[in-house]
């Protein structure tokens, strides 16, 4: 990128400061606007100003706010707003949260437009999951679950997660150090196997490296402060070389996926998430343009690898500071060598699942929209929803709701058991939520079951295969928390592994 175009811009803080402030004061206006003769009012908050300069001076995402969040809730109660460059509503209740998402229908399913560069990386909010409510979301997604996550389509992989699997395995025992740091490892293995289900395409070293740097700098982009969304016009020319990097970077990804997508394949490898696209047709019989395939496939490959390897990573740090758990789980698959039956290891579903609860990989959802009514305002929790308002939700604390879930903070598989407080809870929140961790209602990560059978094979392999433990004696790994697109681990997991005997 062009550092010396950025470097011109004088004091850019301080001008980002004075664009906050005009929009600042034009969402005071809107404001007022709404708190005269209403049915309800907006959801309590904090000043303004005061989180304004909070927040430009994090220059982070939204999504980078989690303890602000936390405090403002216990401050203010379940439901607060922030005034930003829009409204920002958070919602902290399982309840509130069951009643917008489930049992509203359709009035929280919309999405916010994207602002850039989210927008040109979604080819102007055409993928899935930004892409408006209606029929070519709906197109989309059903696609998606028919012809790419079906049960009958994940099984034509099974022989690719194996392979991917004996790769990782024989990749942690043959690292010379006295302890090996899991992630990296890991998620070359899942990203493998991703671009595999999505392409049909085996890569060589060189050209899975580009995918995958192009992949994880797009994902960058979602998570820096949205300077783009505050008068675009200006940022794109006071932060020209930022621009400019990500118009390069776009081009790059299209340039290397489109003849992936287009490439031919063989008779004999099973059918690919790209296959599908091509074939799909919308009501008027147009098809899929490559902007929308490349976005379409960049979002199968970065919703299927990051959120499963930074579970894995969590769930894999609780069995190394947990030997006992970790036992339970190698009692139970060492006697199925070839892992064809997951549903018959309860244990290990436990395991699964508990680490989504207490580990969710995103601490919120996606940030919904509502769709109008005509009738003004939107209610949430009794609160106003003006039209132009992002609604998210605080994935992570609904989970960790010591009112619902015994010592809530502590990894406890065995909540999850025949007869435990967690057995057969409803991950998709159609019944209650108790935890989100895939969203709930018409926008629900539609890959929510290849996510857990990922993280459920790959823990199986791992523990069958190799022993787990602290790279010292008698000490446990850190789980500290910091952002980077999902929740991850502040200090990596490192373990010493041993092959099993």
């Amino acid at each position: 990128m062009d550092q010396a175009a950025d470097s011109s811009a004088t004091q850019p803080l301080l001008l980002l400061l004075l664009l906050g402030s005009l929009t600042l004061a034009v969402s005071l206006l809107v404001l007022i606007g709404h708190g005269r003769g209403g049915k309800a009012r907006l959801p309590p908050g904090p000043p303004a100003l005061l989180f304004l300069a909070k927040f430009v001076a994090l220059r982070r995402s939204i999504f980078d706010l989690g303890p602000l969040l936390v405090d403002l809730h216990a401050r203010h109660g379940p439901v607060i707003s922030i005034r930003l460059f829009r409204t920002l509503i958070f919602v902290a209740d399982r309840k509130v949260a069951h009643r917008a998402l489930v049992q509203g229908g359709a009035t929280f399913a919309e999405r916010p437009p994207p602002a850039d560069p989210s927008r040109m990386f979604t080819a102007g909010g055409r993928d899935i999951a930004s892409s408006p409510y209606g029929p070519y979301w709906r197109l989309l997604r059903r696609n998606l679950a028919s012809e790419a996550l079906s049960p009958a389509r994940v099984a034509h992989f099974a022989a690719a997660r194996r392979s991917a699997c004996d790769g990782l395995v024989s990749s942690l025992l043959t690292q010379k150090e006295e302890a090996v740091t899991l992630r990296p490892l890991l998620r070359r293995a899942m990203f493998e196997l991703l671009v595999f289900m999505c392409f049909g395409a085996r890569l060589d070293r060189e050209a899975l490296d580009e995918v995958e740097e192009l992949q994880h700098q797009a994902l960058l982009s979602f998570t820096t402060f949205p300077v783009f969304a505050f008068f675009p016009a200006v940022t794109k020319k006071l932060f020209r070389g930022r621009w400019e990097g990500y118009l390069a970077l776009r081009r790059r990804q299209e340039e290397v996926f489109v003849p992936l997508i287009h490439a031919k394949r063989g008779d004999g490898d099973p059918p690919c998430y790209a296959e599908s696209l091509l074939a799909v047709r919308a009501s008027d019989g147009g098809r899929l343009t490559d902007a929308e395939m490349v976005s379409l496939c960049s979002e199968f490959l970065n919703g299927g690898t990051d959120t499963t390897v930074t579970l894995l990573d969590w769930i894999m740090a609780e069995l190394v500071n947990r030997t006992e758990v970790q036992a339970k789980v190698y009692e139970e698959v060492k006697a199925n060598p070839e892992l064809n039956d997951l549903q018959a290891m309860p244990y290990l579903k436990a395991a699964v699942m508990e680490g989504l609860r207490l580990h969710p990989p995103g601490h919120f959802l996606l940030p919904h929209a509502v769709q109008q009514s005509g009738d003004g305002d939107v209610e949430i929790g009794g609160y106003a929803v003006p039209k132009d308002a992002e609604v998210n939700f605080l994935v992570a604390e609904i989970a960790r709701d010591e009112a619902v879930w015994t010592a809530a903070r502590e990894f406890r598989p065995e909540r999850f058991l025949e007869g435990a407080e967690g057995h057969g809870v409803d991950i998709t929140g159609s019944r209650e939520i108790k935890m989100m961790p895939f969203g709930a209602g018409r926008r629900m990560c539609p890959g929510y079951s290849l996510g857990i059978h990922h993280a459920e094979y790959f823990v199986a392999r791992m523990v069958r295969e190799l022993e787990w433990r602290p790279p010292v004696d008698g000490e446990e790994v850190d789980m500290a928390e910091t952002l980077d697109f999902t929740t991850v681990m502040k200090r990596p997991l490192r373990a010493r592994v041993f092959a099993r005997t």
